[in-house]
């Protein structure tokens, strides 16, 4: 993980530890280098990541590198984001958005 980004990276080895393990509400960000949509709303998640880091984890999983979380959570569009609250799936997002709209739909996470 760069020190510089707010985001975190996880991958089919450690994200039980990352993600279901982890004791605060956590944001999956499921994506891949090369597509267009995951690269838009990458700073929209750093920023959120930042901004609201006491309440809410973000989390990323390349979906190219790491095909067992991947087909386990049956993740077939990105990007795909998941909140995870105790080691459970409590929303799914598809699709990139705008932040305003993106804030909106966690907002019962980070409020």
């Amino acid at each position: 993980m760069a020190t510089d980004t707010a985001t975190r990276t996880t991958d089919d080895a450690s994200f039980e530890a990352d993600v279901l393990k982890n004791g605060k509400v956590t944001l999956v960000d499921f994506w891949a280098p090369w597509c267009g949509p995951c690269k838009a709303i990458a700073p929209v998640l750093e920023e959120i990541a930042r901004d609201h880091s006491d309440k809410l984890d973000v989390v990323k999983l390349n979906t190219d590198e790491n095909p067992q979380v991947t087909g386990r959570l049956g993740i077939t569009s990105i990007p795909t984001m998941h909140v995870y609250k105790d080691g459970e799936i409590v929303k799914t997002i598809v699709g990139a958005m705008p932040k305003p709209k993106l804030l909106r739909e966690l907002e019962p996470f980070i409020n």
